[in-house]
């Protein structure tokens, strides 16, 4: 991975980030984050994408596991986000992990 693939990571959750807390009514990112629908917009989406996920695994269809799994991965920052996890946690946790 480069930095420049990093560096797309972060950005992405930068302004995730920034939707929830400079809400934009053009903005997909900021509906996921309306109050009346509360952490079950994200969280229905993330439940979607990971089936998406893995049936897109299960029919060997690279290109759609590909396309579904950045989609998974968007959803998955979007929650996190909202429960005010920052990414710098997620990635602490993946360096304990690594071995």
């Amino acid at each position: 991975m480069t930095d420049t693939n990093t560096e797309i990571i972060e950005e992405l959750y930068d302004v995730i980030q920034d939707r929830r807390e400079n809400p934009r009514e053009d903005s997909y990112t900021s509906s996921l984050f309306e109050h009346e629908k509360g952490i079950n917009a994200p969280l229905e989406k993330l439940g979607e994408e990971t089936t998406e996920v893995t049936l897109a695994a299960k029919d060997d269809d690279k290109d759609e596991l590909v396309h579904e799994s950045a989609d998974l991965v968007y959803h998955l920052f979007v929650v996190l986000a909202a429960r005010g996890i920052e990414l710098d946690a997620l990635l602490e946790e993946l360096e304990e992990r690594r071995g």
